[in-house]
């Protein structure tokens, strides 16, 4: 590859930044985009502006050989995102690609298994944030972007923003979670964040302008679920438990 391509690549993968921005999409969403991009670049030496059929049958062939189908889907729609607003070409291949269509339920906990699960985890925010998401049925992005002023303790709901499909929804606010949360924001009292950040400690909690940080979450919930003996799949075991009665 010569430094004109590399050049050329660079320009084009910065327009297609502003087009994913521009459309308005869901963060991770610019991410996965932007990142199906740079593996394909990668791929072809930054040479990706005239693939044919064959070429992208050889790319995705190897990549469902590595990554999932999730993965595979991702790209393709990167890449289809990229030749329409970026490159302004047809798509070359259509009917390339067609995931097998599958239907997973859940894996739900019972109340008893929350109920170790929460006793196991030793870091307050942590325990608090699981207990949140357990008894309002939250997304792990959803809980981590609540703010104080999402609670709505008059009406005993709480305003869940920029949900899937970048939807606001309403929920119902138990009495036990409303107490959980007061107690822990009066230790921390951040005056917009319900789970600010932990990297300066309490008092830089008191002024974080960030949320905790999301791998950290799932990195402790696999370690509890672990030490639990739980067998179920972790990656949405909290968000599938059974909502506890007021």
């Amino acid at each position: 590859m010569n430094t004109a391509s590399l050049a050329q690549f660079d320009r084009h993968y910065q327009s297609h930044l502003k087009h994913l921005q521009l459309k308005g999409l869901q963060p991770k969403t610019v991410e996965a985009y932007s990142r199906a991009i740079r593996r394909i670049g990668d791929y072809f030496d930054h040479q990706i502006e005239h693939l044919t059929e064959a070429q992208l049958t050889d790319y995705f062939s190897d990549l469902i050989t590595s990554h999932s189908w999730s993965t595979v889907k991702l790209d393709l729609y990167g890449l289809k995102f990229y030749y329409d607003h970026v490159l302004r070409q047809p798509w070359v291949a259509p009917g390339l690609i067609k995931p097998p269509k599958s239907l997973r339920l859940p894996d739900i906990v019972t109340v008893a298994e929350a109920q170790r699960l929460f006793a196991a985890t030793r870091v307050v925010s942590y325990r608090v944030f699981y207990f949140t998401l357990y008894s309002l049925g939250l997304r792990l992005g959803e809980g981590l972007r609540l703010q104080v002023g999402d609670i709505d303790a008059v009406r005993q709901r709480v305003h869940v923003r920029n949900a899937k499909g970048n939807r606001d929804r309403l929920v119902p606010l138990p009495q036990a979670t409303h107490h959980v949360l007061r107690r822990f924001w009066s230790v921390h009292r951040n005056p917009v964040l319900l789970f600010p950040n932990r990297h300066g400690g309490l008092k830089g909690a008191a002024t974080a302008t960030t949320p905790m940080d999301a791998g950290g979450v799932q990195r402790t919930l696999h370690q509890v679920i672990a030490t639990c003996g739980l067998k179920k799949r972790s990656r949405r075991t909290v968000c599938a438990m059974p909502t506890p009665r007021t």
